[in-house]
């Protein structure tokens, strides 16, 4: 069955909750078409002057974070299951926003721009995926939704800064359509939510925020699976699988990455361990997905034409 969620004051939040009440149930095989806000909750393009005082959505609140839509509790789901997210279909707005320093932040203050701040203002063409900014630079567009997860167990309110095993602001520029994101679950039915949507963006995000913009159509389809035991997020793309690996530092992230490749190793070829640490250190690639998210991120890559 087919569904749609747009953004509205029942679909609409800014945090990760368990407590959350569903704005949408579904079975598993049931496919969702939403429309989200950008990261800000922006009413309309980047009006000029301080992005902080640009108009946002009605719905927003001072101690809201990424805007996001749903959640979707899926019918039957239960903690410890996976949750399949395919995405079938990713369709930018019109428009987008960069801002790059200008707030103190670890990573501001290295590059040396908590005080000095600019927004790159992007009018993006969906057809063709390109974007273009106020100064003339033109980049390809590679859509991506920024946060896709669901609600940590503990009760109360959870931030959406902070990427998580089961799933959040992951920042992964590969979960472009045609994708399939594995989460283990964390609550009964699920909860997911999605938003962040990301026009472009490089490993790293190194910034702090990629073409951050809304999207006019982002269709999600969502399976429950047994037979696929994750413990952090796993995706399977075109061409290659990639386990994802979140933590304080790059050396947490990047071993929780590798801890879950092996295992994926081991399970696709029937490895040892040992011999998928000898395997992984040929043909795997490992990338820093974010460095800005208080919680970093690496994933792990192994390409389908690495291992025969």
């Amino acid at each position: 069955m087919r569904h749609t969620l747009a953004p509205g004051d029942e679909t609409l939040h800014g945090h990760f909750s368990p407590d959350l009440p569903p704005a949408l149930t579904i079975d598993p095989g049931d496919t969702v078409t939403y429309r989200t806000l950008d990261c800000w909750w922006s009413a309309g393009p980047y009006p000029g002057g301080p992005n902080r005082d640009r108009p946002r959505a009605p719905q927003h609140r001072p101690d809201h974070g990424h805007a996001l839509t749903g959640p979707v509790a899926v019918r039957g789901s239960r903690a410890g299951q996976t949750l399949a997210v395919r995405i079938d279909a990713i369709i930018p707005a019109t428009w987008g926003t960069t801002v790059a320093g200008g707030w103190p932040s670890g990573f501001n203050k290295r590059y040396g721009v908590e005080a000095d701040g600019v927004v790159h203002a992007w009018e993006l063409d969906p057809v063709a995926l390109t974007g273009r900014n106020q100064h003339g630079h033109t980049v390809a567009l590679r859509p991506f939704m920024g946060v896709l997860g669901m609600p940590p167990a503990e009760p109360g309110t959870h931030s959406t800064i902070p990427p998580r095993p089961c799933g959040g602001n992951l920042d992964c520029k590969d979960l472009t359509a045609g994708s399939t994101l594995l989460l283990p679950i964390p609550v009964d039915g699920a909860l997911f939510s999605v938003g962040d949507g990301h026009a472009a963006q490089g490993d790293g995000e190194v910034g702090g925020t990629a073409i951050e913009c809304p999207m006019d159509e982002v269709t999600l389809t969502f399976d429950v699976r047994d037979d696929l035991p994750v413990t952090g997020p796993v995706a399977r793309t075109a061409d290659a699988w990639l386990t994802l690996g979140v933590g304080a530092s790059l050396d947490d992230a990047t071993f929780m990455a590798l801890d879950g490749m092996l295992a994926l190793l081991q399970r696709l070829h029937g490895l040892s361990r040992p011999d998928a640490v000898a395997l992984a250190s040929v043909v795997v690639d490992v990338r820093v997905t974010q460095i800005v998210n208080q919680t970093v991120g690496a994933h792990a890559v192994l390409r389908d034409d690495a291992l025969r």
